[in-house]
Formats: C-alpha cells, sequence, structure tokens
C-alpha cells in the first residue's frame, strides 16, 4: 500500500520513541532530526504525514507516562459507551464493520474444510500479514516486533484443519478499507471471528471503545458480567486475532501501567499515540 512509505513512516516512528524515552519529550526538532539523520524539514513532512499533526506537539503522545494521561482524561466506562449492532451496519472502530462469528459446530472443526486466503501489507504500524475467508477478515497481525515467521505462524496456528492459499489481491479491497487508505471504497470491512464464548463477549466489548479513548480489563470484566475474571479477560483481550480492527490496544492496566500487547509494546504505543492525535486534532 501506499509504495510501502507506510511502513516506512512507521520504522521512523519506532526509533523516534525510542529516542524519546531516552531524551525525554523535551528534545527539540534539530535534535530529533539529527538524531535520525534527516534533515528537520524532511523529518517533519514524514512525522505530520503519519500522526496528522507536527512531530513536536506528537511528542508528547509517545511518553510513557501518556497511558496514565489517557486512562485519567479519556476513560471509557462500557455501560454508557454507545452500543453497536453486531451484525448490522453499526459503526464500530471508525469504520463499518460486518461482524459474524462462527458457529459452535464451525468452531469445533478449527478450520476445516475452509479455505483462508492471506497476504502481506504495508501499514501504518509496519508490515502486517492478514487472513480472510469468503465470509471476511479474520485475522491481522503486525510483524514489527515480532518478525514475519513468529506473526505467520501465530495466526495460521489458529485454523488448525484450514486450506490457506497466497492471495493479497482477494484480500486487499479489505485491507484498504481497513487501513482507511485513500484509495478504498469505505464501505463496510467484512470480519469473520473465531473464539470462545468468553472471547467473543471481550471482543464486543472492545469495539465498543471509541478512537482515543481507553479502558481497563478490569472494566472490561465488569462489562460482561464476570467482574473477578480479570485474568482471562487480558488473555482474551491479548488473543484478539483482528488487531486495530477489534482494537485490543486499548485495554490498560488500572494502575495506568500499558499491560501487555501481542505485537509488542511498541507497537501500542504507537496505535494509542496515533488515535490521540488524531482524535485531538
Amino acid at each position: 500500500m501506499n509504495d510501502m512509505t507506510e511502513g516506512y513512516h512507521y520504522n521512523v516512528m519506532r526509533r523516534a520513541i525510542e529516542l524519546i524515552d531516552q531524551g525525554g519529550e523535551n528534545m527539540s526538532l534539530d535534535d530529533l532530526s539529527k538524531a535520525m539523520g534527516m534533515s528537520p524539514a524532511h523529518f517533519q513532512r514524514v512525522f505530520t504525514r503519519w500522526a496528522g499533526v507536527s512531530p513536536k506537539r506528537f511528542q508528547q503522545y509517545l511518553t510513557l507516562g501518556h497511558a496514565k494521561v489517557l486512562l485519567h482524561d479519556h476513560f471509557t466506562t462500557l455501560d454508557t459507551a454507545n452500543s453497536v449492532g453486531l451484525s448490522g451496519s453499526g459503526r464500530l472502530h471508525d469504520l463499518f464493520l460486518r461482524w459474524e462469528a462462527m458457529s459452535p459446530g464451525d468452531y469445533a472443526k478449527r478450520g476445516a474444510g475452509l479455505t483462508i486466503y492471506w497476504g502481506w501489507f504495508d501499514s501504518p504500524f509496519g508490515l502486517s500479514l492478514v487472513t480472510g475467508t469468503e465470509k471476511g477478515i479474520c485475522g491481522i497481525g503486525f510483524a514489527a516486533e515480532t518478525g514475519a515467521e513468529e506473526t505467520m505462524e501465530d495466526l495460521f496456528s489458529r485454523w488448525p484443519n484450514a486450506n490457506f492459499v497466497e492471495d493479497p489481491m482477494f484480500l486487499r479491497p479489505w485491507v484498504l478499507a481497513a487501513y482507511q487508505a485513500e484509495q478504498a471504497d469505505h464501505d463496510k470491512v467484512p470480519v469473520y471471528m473465531i473464539g470462545s464464548a468468553l472471547q467473543i463477549k471481550v471482543w464486543e466489548a472492545l469495539m465498543r471503545i471509541p478512537s482515543g479513548e481507553v479502558t481497563t480489563y478490569a472494566e472490561i470484566a465488569r462489562s460482561i458480567g464476570n467482574p473477578r475474571a480479570v485474568r482471562a479477560v487480558g488473555t482474551a483481550v491479548g488473543r484478539n486475532p483482528v488487531s486495530w480492527l477489534i482494537p485490543c490496544h486499548r485495554a490498560m492496566r488500572k494502575s495506568g501501567g500499558l499491560g501487555g500487547y501481542h505485537w509488542g509494546l511498541p507497537v501500542k504505543r504507537a496505535l494509542l499515540a496515533y488515535e490521540s492525535a488524531r482524535a485531538e486534532a
């Protein structure tokens, strides 16, 4: 997508996160650009294209303390969040998604008799692997931190009995819409999920968190009627197969810590910073 420039921008962002961690949010644009080996003007263009705001403005969203600010100022109580229909045209995660969960019988087959198409795509958060069936996207994983081989093994293992076929062109229209590419037809992104009853409930709760806001694992557990299942909720969040579309990165620890992220904490920080900046802008 976009001649692979989005992945380049994410790699720049990833390095910037490391530098800001080392030097603090008060690093000047000149200091950052010099450390990145780029001119200030070029660095400014790359950041602004990726984040929608200037590098200086964006720095606050990349700091380690930003998670606590989010939890304090942008916390979502799921009981009062706008409820959405998960099988109609409800607006989920700023995109129109068509959600369909597998039946218990299909779930038990673990993909037997199912053809799953897959391909690698550039994204605003680095190289991503996308998988999908005739019914919709069933997996999105980011390889920037985990590596391509591990990402493939992770997503493919969720459907151990399926037949996998490499066909990025089949998936391309959905992927363009999912990443909100300018050349995409932003209609509906179909999502086809496999998961246990608890996992499905947790993923539904995640989709009620608006972009630019966050919630806690404890709040999700309470919202699904099982307030003591915080650890189980955390596990279900981590097993979310469709990153970005089902925003597991918006779940945090009650203390304000980021918690874990299946595809690496630098990716989670970039996701949260990206959404925060665009929401405020």
